[in-house]
C-alpha cells in the first residue's frame, strides 16, 4: 500500500513553528463540510468563523528559481496531529482499512481541482496545477502550471522532459509530493492540511508491514499513537541519541527483511509445488519472518513509551581508562573558582598535608570540576571545594579515583545544564563519591549511570531530571546517608546481575522509588539487593516496583492449584499478589529466617509489611529463575542437588527500611 507513497520530502526545515492552526474552514459552502466539524466543543479550537482569509502561515521555497509561497504546515503540534487521526481521518479503523478511511477524508476536505501546488521530489521540484483527485488512489492529476517552473539538481529536466515524464505517469502524482501554493483567501486552507497529514503519515507513521498484522482492535491506538508519540519525543529531546540511532536501525533492518520476505513469498508461489528449491525456499522464509518478527517486538518496545521507560535503555560506555599515570605519581586535584588563603590553609591541614612524614603529593588546582575529572589518572583524587559550579559536559569517570566535596553537600553543587544524555558516567573498578549535591537539567538519561565496576556514593544529594541512578548488569552500587529526590522515572533502576547496597537513605518525590529489573533469563541472576534502613516516601507510585515476565508454561505446570494465570502489562497491589503466587511462599521465608526475622502479617505496621513483600517476590522470582534452570539441566540429563535457596545469597537483606506516603503503596509488580 505504501510502496508508492513514501518518496516524498520536506521542502523546508523544521526550525520555525507558526502559530496554532485550526481544521475548520473559515467558510462552510457544503452541508458535508459543516458536519465534519460540528463538535461543539471544538469551536473554540478548531474554528476561525470570525478571521476572514487564511489562517495558515507561508513560506518561500529555496533555491534559485522563484517559486511562489507555499503553505507552511509542517510545523504542527502532536495534539493537532494527534487528533487529526483519532476525530477525523482514521478513527477506529483496522490497519487493513487505513486507504479507505483516508480516502473518505480527503473527499471531505479536499478541493478536487483549481490548485496549484509544487511537485517536490529528491531530485527536482516542479509547478503544477491539479486538475482532478484520484481518493481511493491517495493521487492527484496533474499539468504543468504556466509559466513553466523548474528547479533541478540536473540540467535534464526541460519543459519537454517533464512533459514526458508526466506522460509516463499519465499526469498522476502522489499527494504527499506535492505542496501547495499558498493562497490567502482560506479557500485552500483544508486543502493544504489533508495533504500534510497524509504525508506525515505515510513517511513517519505507516510501514509496509502493517496491513499484515493482526486487527484485533483499532489501528489508532495500537501503532498510529505510541509511533506519533515517540516522533514527538524524538523532536523535544526526550529520548536518548543512542536509542533513537538503535530504533532507526532496527526499522532499516526490518524493511529490508520484510522486502525479502515478500520477494520469497512471490518466487514461491512461481514455483512447483514439490519441487526441492520450494523446499529450501520455506526454510528461508520462516527464518525471514523469525527475524522480521523479532525486530517488530523490539521495535514495539522502543514505542510504546511504558515499555521505553521499564526496559530502558541499555548504551554501551566506550570510556577508555587511562589507568596509572606514566610517572607512577598519584595527583590530588583542587576545584575552586576562587582560592584564598584561609581556604587553603584549611586544606592544607585537612586534606593535603595531614601526615607531615608522608612522601610529597603533586597538587594540581582547577576551577571547574569537569576538567579535573578530565586529567585524572588511576588512583587521583579530586577535592571540590564549596561554591556554585555549572558544567555543560559529561561527568565521564573511566578510572577507580576519588571525588570528594571539602564541606557539605549543600555548600558544593555541581549543577549540569544543556542537552545530553548523561550527567555522571561510571565504568571505573572503584569510584568513590562523597559530600557533593548533583542538580540536573534538560536531560535525557540518569543523573548516574554505573555501566560496570564499583562506585560508592555517600553523603551526597541527587536533585534528578528524569531517572536518578542506574545500575546497568554486573555493576555495583553502594549508596549510603544520601538523599535522591526529583526522578520523573524511577529514583533508583536496578538491572539483573548487579549488586546494589542501599544504607540510610531518603528516595522520595520520584515517580517511582526504586525499580528492580528481573527478565527472567537464565544468563542473568536476580539482582543482589542490600537495603536497610532507608526511607522511601512521598513517590508518585510504589515505593519499589518489581519488573518480571509472566511466568512460561513450564513453570505454570508446578504452581499451586486455584492460581490464576498472570496478565501482561498489569501492576500488581500486594493484595492481588497474594491471589496470585505460584510457589508456598511461606515455607520458602523461613530460610530467610538467618538473614531477618519475620512476623505475621496481621501484626506489621506498613514499614516491616514493606520489607516482607520485597523479600517475598525476591524468593519467589529467584525460585522460578531455579526451576527453569533445573528443568532445562533435567532434560539434559544433568541433576543438582543444592535446593538451599539462601545458599545462592540471592540477597544480603531488607531489613529496617520505611515506606510512607507512596501513592500506590510500598510494593507492586510489574509483569510484561
Amino acid at each position: 500500500m505504501a510502496d508508492g507513497l513514501r518518496t516524498g520530502g520536506g521542502l523546508e526545515s523544521e526550525a520555525m513553528a507558526p502559530e496554532r492552526t485550526g481544521w475548520a474552514a473559515e467558510e462552510e459552502p457544503a452541508p458535508l463540510r459543516k458536519g465534519l466539524f460540528q463538535d461543539e466543543d471544538s469551536c473554540s479550537d478548531c474554528s476561525y468563523h470570525d478571521k476572514p482569509g487564511t489562517s495558515l502561515q507561508s513560506f518561500v521555497p529555496e533555491g534559485k528559481t522563484p517559486f511562489p509561497e507555499i503553505f507552511q504546515t509542517s510545523q504542527l503540534l502532536f495534539y493537532e496531529r494527534f487528533r487529526a487521526y483519532q476525530d477525523y481521518i482514521l478513527a477506529d479503523c483496522k490497519a487493513s482499512e487505513v486507504r479507505e478511511f483516508t480516502a473518505e477524508f480527503l473527499e471531505k476536505v479536499l478541493e478536487p481541482s483549481g490548485w496549484r501546488a509544487a511537485w517536490h521530489t529528491n531530485v527536482f521540484k516542479v509547478l503544477v496545477e491539479v486538475t482532478d483527485v484520484d481518493f481511493s488512489a491517495l493521487k492527484v492529476v496533474v499539468r504543468l502550471a504556466e509559466p513553466y517552473l523548474c528547479e533541478s539538481q540536473v540540467s535534464t529536466f526541460t519543459l519537454e522532459c517533464m512533459n514526458e515524464l508526466l506522460n509516463l505517469k499519465e499526469h498522476r502524482l502522489p499527494l504527499q509530493e506535492l505542496w501547495v501554493v499558498y493562497d490567502d483567501s482560506g479557500v485552500f486552507d483544508q486543502t493544504a492540511l489533508a495533504i500534510e497529514h497524509v504525508r506525515f503519515f505515510y513517511q513517519n507513521i505507516w510501514r509496509s508491514w502493517d496491513e499484515e498484522e493482526e486487527d484485533e482492535y483499532d489501528y489508532f491506538v495500537r501503532c498510529v499513537e505510541p509511533r506519533l508519540r515517540l516522533h514527538y519525543d524524538i523532536l523535544e529531546d526526550r529520548v536518548p541519541s543512542g536509542l533513537i540511532v538503535d530504533y532507526r536501525n532496527l526499522l532499516s533492518q526490518c524493511e529490508e527483511s520484510y522486502r525479502k520476505f515478500l520477494n520469497l513469498r512471490s518466487s514461491l508461489s512461481n514455483c512447483n509445488s514439490d519441487s526441492e528449491q520450494e523446499n529450501i525456499s520455506m526454510v528461508e522464509g520462516l527464518k525471514l519472518y523469525s527475524e522480521m518478527e523479532q525486530l517488530k517486538q523490539k521495535l514495539k518496545l522502543i514505542e510504546n513509551p511504558l515499555l521505553r521507560y521499564v526496559f530502558g535503555y541499555q548504551k554501551n560506555s566506550n570510556i577508555q581508562a587511562k589507568g596509572i599515570r606514566p610517572s607512577g605519581q598519584k595527583v590530588t586535584h583542587v576545584v575552586s573558582s576562587t582560592m584564598t588563603t584561609g581556604l587553603l590553609r584549611a586544606l592544607l591541614s585537612d586534606r593535603l598535608c595531614q601526615d607531615p612524614y608522608e612522601e610529597e603529593t603533586e597538587i594540581q588546582f582547577h576551577r571547574d570540576p569537569l576538567s579535573a575529572i578530565n586529567a585524572c589518572y588511576e588512583g587521583d583524587t579530586v577535592i571540590v571545594c564549596p561554591g556554585h559550579y555549572v558544567v555543560h559536559g559529561t561527568f565521564s569517570i573511566a578510572d577507580s579515583i576519588e571525588l570528594e566535596g571539602y564541606g557539605l553537600p549543600d555548600d558544593i553543587v555541581i549543577e549540569k545544564r544543556g542537552k545530553g544524555d548523561t550527567f555522571v558516567d561510571c565504568t571505573g573498578a572503584d569510584i568513590k563519591i562523597s559530600c557533593i549535591k548533583f542538580v540536573q537539567h534538560d536531560a535525557v538519561e540518569g543523573i548516574l549511570i554505573i555501566h560496570r565496576g564499583k562506585t560508592t556514593l555517600e553523603n551526597c544529594v541527587l536533585q534528578c531530571e528524569t531517572t536518578g541512578v542506574t545500575v546497568r548488569t554486573s555493576a555495583e552500587f553502594l549508596m549510603k546517608n544520601s538523599d535522591l529526590y526529583g526522578a520523573k522515572g524511577a529514583g533508583i533502576e536496578i538491572y539483573p546481575g548487579s549488586k546494589c547496597v542501599l544504607t540510610d537513605n531518603g528516595i522520595h518525590h520520584c515517580k517511582e522509588g526504586i525499580l528492580i529489573k528481573d527478565f527472567l533469563d537464565e544468563h542473568y541472576d536476580i539482582p543482589k539487593i542490600s537495603m536497610v534502613n532507608n526511607i522511601v516516601h512521598n513517590n508518585e507510585g510504589y515505593g519499589v516496583v518489581l519488573v518480571k515476565p509472566t511466568i512460561f508454561s513450564d513453570l505454570q505446570e508446578n504452581a499451586q492449584d486455584g492460581t490464576e494465570e498472570s496478565k501482561a502489562f498489569k501492576i500488581q497491589t500486594s493484595e492481588e499478589a497474594d491471589a496470585t503466587e505460584r510457589v508456598d511462599l511461606e515455607e520458602l521465608i523461613q530460610c530467610a529466617a538467618g538473614k531477618m526475622e519475620l512476623y505475621p502479617r496481621s501484626d506489621l505496621s506498613e514499614q516491616v509489611e514493606g520489607n516482607c513483600e520485597i523479600i517475598n517476590e525476591l524468593v519467589a522470582a529467584s525460585t522460578q529463575k531455579g526451576q527453569m534452570k533445573k528443568k532445562r539441566l533435567s532434560e539434559l540429563g544433568i541433576t543438582q542437588a543444592d535446593d538451599n535457596l539462601m545458599s545462592q545469597e540471592m540477597f544480603v537483606g531488607i531489613v529496617g527500611n520505611q515506606f510512607k506516603w507512596n501513592g500506590k503503596g510500598s510494593f507492586g509488580t510489574f509483569l510484561f
